[in-house]
């Protein structure tokens, strides 16, 4: 039986207000909530292509990011399979295009989690800027719930403890 390994990847631009939703959500899970040992985490920025070491030995993979549709800012999304990269399609920035090579470029390498999620929400403002929107902001904590409870049903959760 193959052991768990599980990666939770916050990517954004943080120089971009709401693009950088993922890189703050995953710092705000951090700063609350030791990690136990089967999962890491990564600021995965912009970094695209430069990720793909990091997927090796990964079972389950939990991307943190914006996601652009028609929905209101800050409402929460998840996406999972064939959702994912129909939300891509949409790009709200380039790493989102780093982030759709990277899914595939694994699939062809046959690193590919076997399981990947995206949580994410929509963003409010997309104009250069340091801090998340209101909405987005406001939900912020709402988005690493729903996180954690991903992670739970993985498995995670009885070794997550909060600070």
């Amino acid at each position: 039986m193959m052991e768990r390994r599980i990666l939770v990847l916050g990517i954004g631009n943080i120089l971009v207000q709401d693009e950088g939703l993922g890189v703050c959500a995953l710092e705000r899970l951090q700063a609350s909530h030791r990690l136990p040992s089967e999962v890491s985490a990564i600021d995965g920025g912009t970094m695209g292509l430069d990720l793909l070491p990091y997927m090796d030995g990964i079972t389950h993979l939990l991307i943190l990011d914006a996601v652009h549709g028609s929905r209101p800012p800050g409402a929460l999304v998840r996406l999972e399979g064939e959702a994912i990269p129909a939300a891509l399609a949409m790009k709200l920035s380039v790493h989102q295009i780093g982030l759709q090579e990277l899914l595939a470029v694994a699939r062809f390498q046959g690193t590919l989690p076997g399981r990947v999620v995206v949580w994410g929400m929509q963003p409010g403002c997309l104009e250069p800027g340091l801090k998340l929107s209101d909405p987005v902001e406001a939900r912020l904590d709402e988005l690493v719930e729903a996180a954690l409870r991903e992670l739970g049903e993985w498995g995670a959760a009885s070794a997550w403890t909060q600070w």
